[in-house]
This record gives C-alpha cells, sequence and structure tokens, in this order.
C-alpha cells in the first residue's frame, strides 16, 4: 500500500491558513494511504507535550482521528520539535523514529531522516544541536515553567531567524559526503528528507536522494507507491 510522506509546515496560531490546509489534508488524501510519515517540524516550535495551547489541542485530535480510522502514522523529530515525548505520541496514536530510519514501504527500502543532520558545513548549528539533544538537557529544559518555555521559544526563533539571514546558502544546505555516508551506511539507495525548504530530487553516486519542500503558499508532499517515490506540488492559494 503506498503511503505519503510531509515535514516543514512549521504549524503555528500565525499561520492559520496552513493548519486549515493539514486538516483537509487529514481529510482527504491521507485518509487514502496505508500510511503517513512526518519527518519533523510539524510545529514552529514545541515547549512540551503539556503544552494546552487551543491550537496545538486541535491538531492532535486531528491526528488521533486519523490513527483512529487505520492510517498509520509515523513521526521523526525535527530540529524545531524535537521536545516531542510519549505523551504526545498516545494522544495522537503515532510511532515516534529514531533521527534515522530505514523504512518499507509497497516494496521500496528508503532511508528517512528530517535532514538537518546532513547540514554539517553549519558546525555553529551542529553544536547547538548535539547540546540540545542531550537527555540531561531536554529533562532539564522540560522541567522549567510552562511560561518559561514559551519565552525561550520565542527567544529561539527569533534568534535563527538572525542567525541564518547572516548564513552563506550552502552552509544551511546539505553536505554531498554526508548524504553518501548516510546512504552507504543505510544499504538503500533512496533518501527521503526535509528541512532544508529546498524541494527536488537530487541523483548521488549511491543513489536519490527527494527533498520535501515546506507548507507556504504550495503543499509539498512525496508519494510512494510501487512504482517508486513521486515528489508532489499542491498550490495552496
Amino acid at each position: 500500500m503506498p503511503a505519503l510522506l510531509i515535514s516543514d509546515l512549521h504549524l503555528s496560531e500565525d499561520r492559520p491558513g496552513i493548519t486549515r490546509a493539514f486538516f483537509r489534508f487529514l481529510e482527504n488524501q491521507a485518509r487514502e494511504v496505508e500510511s503517513l510519515y512526518i519527518l519533523g517540524d510539524l510545529f514552529e516550535s514545541w515547549i512540551g507535550d503539556d503544552d494546552p495551547n487551543p491550537m496545538v489541542r486541535e491538531v492532535i485530535g486531528k491526528l488521533r482521528s486519523l490513527s483512529d480510522s487505520g492510517v498509520r502514522l509515523y513521526f521523526q523529530h525535527g530540529n524545531r520539535d524535537f521536545l516531542i515525548g510519549k505523551r504526545f505520541a498516545e494522544e495522537t496514536g503515532c510511532t515516534l523514529l529514531p533521527e534515522t530510519h530505514i523504512a518499507e514501504i509497497d516494496g521500496h527500502r528508503v532511508v528517512l531522516l528530517h535532514g538537518d543532520t546532513l547540514c554539517t558545513a553549519d558546525r555553529e548549528y551542529q553544536r547547538f544541536r548535539t547540546l540540545t539533544r542531550n537527555k540531561i538537557v531536554k529533562a532539564m529544559l522540560l522541567k522549567l515553567p510552562l511560561k518559561k518555555r514559551q519565552q525561550m521559544a520565542a527567544d529561539l526563533r527569533a534568534k535563527s531567524m538572525s542567525a541564518n539571514s547572516n548564513k552563506a546558502e550552502n552552509i544551511m544546505d546539505v553536505t554531498p559526503e554526508e548524504v553518501e555516508k548516510v546512504l552507504q551506511e543505510s544499504g538503500v539507495t533512496t533518501m527521503i528528507h526535509g528541512h532544508t525548504h529546498r524541494p527536488d530530487r537530487h541523483k548521488h553516486k549511491l543513489g536519490e536522494r527527494v527533498v520535501l519542500g515546506d507548507w507556504n503558499k504550495s503543499a509539498w508532499i512525496a508519494r510512494i507507491t510501487g512504482s517508486g517515490p513521486e515528489l508532489v506540488k499542491i498550490s495552496l492559494d
């Protein structure tokens, strides 16, 4: 059975149109496949599974409805929502995936990532990532008061936007050598990821890389059927 893969929706209260588009997707295209893979950054930020935000709770409810309908739901952490945990998984019915995951989909083996681990040239970000993915650091963050976490998330978003505006474009893209390394270690010839917001299909020495785009004026979806992966663009205007 076919599967759909998405990433980088960056859902937030500031972008209600994208949230509505996502709900339509869950109620239509996502009901026609066996499984849906969300490859990170579903949310613009995630401060913890205890977030009472009404938009967040509505998203959780829609995902639960999808998984209750029989569609298998998988979630892979992104750089924006890496604090998503077991409670979210239980409430939505999703399976949390490791940062690099090999999936068997309709006769095809593919390696799935959010994509940030491929951007090794961005050393500043990789140092930050190593720190924030530490189990002790994550536990300490989640013990902070809710309001403190909300303020930290807002500050980090502003800092990230400022830092990225001063980085060269190639620094924020994947490193080809890292792509080849992951393909070789996984033993598969197809990679699918998001993060870079540069949707395309790329040929590499050891296989093909399909890059999902962010949801803005268009929705980017990868569909895997018996004939292989397809990158689909749907206008949201």
